[in-house]
């Protein structure tokens, strides 16, 4: 038999997991055979980028939304909502979205962007599925470097999400990490390993040595396992072609150097919490967009140092379960002090220029919400979306007709409209076509 060449044996290698008893396929992916050079030139056609912005415990119920009786474009802003004024006509209010299956009142982002059913699994007390923008990566991602960035905040969650480690869940339904502090994001983004080439290239070796040997170990043990056990192992060998995925991945892009955008912003200062912290993460999700470094963004802001540094002096929780007086005054002012960071937002990508005569507004659709309404209400999910990116018909206040309907509704209609194919997702029942017309 002829020896393969070395392209060939390269092209082996990234199409199949190899130990030296096993050999697992793995699904064709473009990711794996990768273009590394493609992002150095500017794409012919701008690229559809997707942001989700996930609020912690929800809104001030009675002055977040708009007057439900007003919908389409004759509908005015409501108190929380009123520092987007200058946007108004580029951005959609919708109301009537839940998700069917929430039952935890302090959970804001665990099912933000899947819809699960916590209890889908006999037996078992938590269950997830794959998150609206991990879908969207798997199309959207593979040109650019990263093919998703998950952003969040340090310290112990009190801030409402509940379980997860970012709004990003994977195939398995297991949670994604994510870059806790501007610091981390920046250096993630932009900054290069100054570790030389050939030692990167060991440890990528090293680290494909470690699975291989892993999943001969785990074929080891699985004749003879009951169909449960089964199961599990099938999962366990999707998380290591996932890790095999990313491996290939960092492999390709080794040799790459990080572009800064010719505005970059500076490193972030360590310690940044609150608002400003906020403020540095919508811009380096920017400055990402600039370079083509990722296209599919995830944001779990923080909400305990927010309101701290805005000089409230109670917790995000009990802020949450407000009434009226200091505690409402407080939601009342997180909800415009959040209007005020999106509007910021806006405006920038608004004015950053991108392919063609186009700017990163015109090519990115850039959704803010919760699966809290308020307080404990887990019904009509606050729900913002801006950007020209999906074809939305923006100016407009949205109120579905069934008050109840799926939030994945959303979720699919805007996969859809970014390029990714997708007949359903989570518990969605169908896309929203009135978004587009």
């Amino acid at each position: 038999m002829n020896k393969p060449s070395q392209k060939q044996s390269n092209h082996g290698r990234r199409s199949f997991l190899r130990s030296s008893s096993a050999v697992v396929a793995l699904p064709f992916l473009e990711s794996l055979g990768f273009r590394k050079h493609a992002a150095a030139a500017e794409p012919a056609v701008a690229p559809k980028r997707l942001v989700f912005l996930g609020m912690g415990f929800g809104v001030t119920r009675d002055t977040w939304f708009p007057n439900i009786k007003q919908t389409g474009s004759d509908y005015e802003l409501s108190e929380g909502l009123q520092p987007l004024a200058d946007h108004k006509q580029d951005l959609t209010v919708i109301q009537n979205l839940s998700n069917q299956f929430s039952t935890e009142a302090h959970w804001g982002s665990t099912f933000w962007l899947t819809g699960a059913n916590r209890y889908a699994e006999p037996g078992q007390s938590f269950y997830n599925s794959v998150s609206a923008d991990q879908v969207a990566a798997e199309s959207l991602g593979r040109d650019t470097r990263f093919t998703s960035i998950q952003l969040g905040h340090k310290g112990p969650d009190k801030s409402g999400h509940g379980p997860g480690l970012s709004l990003a869940w994977n195939r398995q339904g297991k949670p994604i990490a994510a870059l806790n502090t501007p610091v981390a994001a920046f250096h993630r983004l932009f900054s290069d390993d100054d570790t030389p080439l050939a030692e990167r290239q060991a440890a990528l070796r090293k680290k494909r040595s470690v699975l291989d040997t892993v999943l001969e170990n785990a074929r080891s043990v699985g004749r003879g396992l009951t169909q449960t056990d089964t199961d599990k192992l099938d999962e366990y060998f999707q998380s290591i072609r996932e890790i095999e995925i990313r491996l290939a991945k960092e492999e390709d892009w080794l040799d790459v150097p990080k572009t800064r955008p010719q505005q970059s912003p500076k490193a972030p200062d360590e310690g940044l919490e609150g608002f400003e912290e906020v403020k540095v993460m919508y811009d380096l999700i920017l400055a990402a967009m600039q370079v083509d470094a990722s296209r599919v963004f995830t944001y779990r802001q923080p909400l305990d140092t927010f309101i701290t540094s805005l000089g409230a002096t109670i917790t995000a929780h009990n802020m949450s379960h407000y009434s009226d007086g200091a505690r409402k005054e407080v939601s009342q002012m997180r909800d415009k002090k959040q209007s005020e960071l999106l509007a910021r937002f806006i405006g920038k990508l608004k004015a950053t220029p991108d392919v063609g005569d186009t700017t990163l507004f015109d090519n990115c659709t850039v959704t803010l919400g919760s699966n809290i309404n308020s307080i404990h209400y887990l019904t009509n999910c606050p729900t913002v979306v801006t950007g020209g990116g999906t074809g939305i018909q923006h100016g407009r206040q949205l109120v579905m007709q069934d008050a109840n309907t799926p939030l994945c509704n959303l979720w699919l209609s805007l996969l859809n409209a970014s390029g990714v194919k997708t007949e359903s997702h989570g518990d969605s029942t169908g896309q929203i076509d009135e978004l587009f017309g």
